[in-house]
């Protein structure tokens, strides 16, 4: 991998895919909660122009953290398969509700990105799907770390629940893109073999660390 300054190489690769939802180029971006998926995707999709970004905290909810696959296809995969816009609810997590809804039109490139999002009911729909490559121990630290002392009860709920999707369901495995982030920026390799090897970002079948 070579560091880059800039994410518009990765942008310009990603705009001349294929469609693979309609109209729409959906690029997944999966990875360990706290692994800086949301800060990626927010600058990727700076990079494409200001492409929209869905964030699958806001599908997730406190009673459904990976249940959440029949509302996203309903809500947003169908419609905007059809080229329609999506209408969806996005999850508040402070009040635990459903909010208002929102509106998400069909857009050249939509980017998803969320623990699971490059699980196998999402895959058919998926462009590209990218890996956050930094392994679990590190980022559930830094989400730990993120949302303070108030949050360790839902985060030891959490680690749990992210071991169970991922051993059952791996996303790494399926990813095309793999990126890490630098000192200078991220820097990221993308085809045949890019998961190959790290055994320390593997997420499949490794046992979860003692608290």
């Amino acid at each position: 991998m070579e560091p880059h300054q800039s994410l518009e190489p990765l942008a310009r690769e990603l705009a001349v895919l294929p469609a693979s939802l309609g109209p729409v180029r959906l690029i997944g971006i999966d990875g360990h909660a706290g692994s800086g998926k949301s800060t990626f995707a927010g600058r990727l999709a700076e990079a494409l122009g200001g492409a929209p970004v869905l964030h699958l905290d806001d599908v997730a909810s406190h009673e459904e953290l990976f249940g959440w696959e029949e509302r996203l296809r309903v809500q947003v995969l169908e419609p905007l398969a059809d080229g329609r816009p999506a209408r969806w609810a996005p999850y508040d997590w402070v009040e635990r509700r459903f909010g208002p809804e929102r509106v998400l039109e069909p857009a050249p490139v939509l980017l998803v990105e969320g623990v699971g999002a490059g699980r196998r009911a999402l895959r058919p729909y998926l462009a590209r799907l990218l890996w956050m490559e930094t392994p679990r121990a590190e980022s559930w630290l830094r989400g730990r770390d993120r949302d303070g002392r108030e949050l360790s009860g839902f985060w030891d709920g959490w680690e749990r629940a992210e071991h169970a999707h991922f051993s059952s369901d791996p996303s790494r495995p399926f990813a095309d893109t793999l990126v890490r982030q630098s000192s200078t920026g991220y820097e990221w390799s993308s085809g045949a073999g890019a998961t190959a090897g790290n055994p320390a970002s593997l997420t499949e079948g490794d046992e979860l660390p003692r608290a």
